[in-house]
């Protein structure tokens, strides 16, 4: 994760720490192939479902999260594709 914001730190076996606004932090895990194949509906329905899998987190506490958290976690994810 280059140039990654400072909300976001790499853990050493490669997950991401990702503070919260609140300060709370979430792990993320890196996803596999079959995560990104584990998911059904929506975009938004899998990207939720994908998030809770790899943050363990149930989708309603996903949903849950206030939008600038979600957008904090949403940069965490797409960090993951570099």
């Amino acid at each position: 994760m280059n140039d990654k914001p400072d909300f976001l730190t790499e853990n050493p076996d490669g997950s991401v720490a990702i503070t919260l606004r609140s300060g709370r932090v979430l792990t993320m895990r890196e996803p596999t192939v079959g995560d990104q194949l584990a998911t059904k509906g929506s975009n938004e329905e899998r990207e939720i479902a994908l998030v809770g899998n790899l943050c363990t987190m149930a989708p309603d506490e996903v949903r849950s999260l206030s939008l600038r958290d979600y957008r904090r976690v949403q940069a965490a994810l797409m960090g993951f594709q570099d």
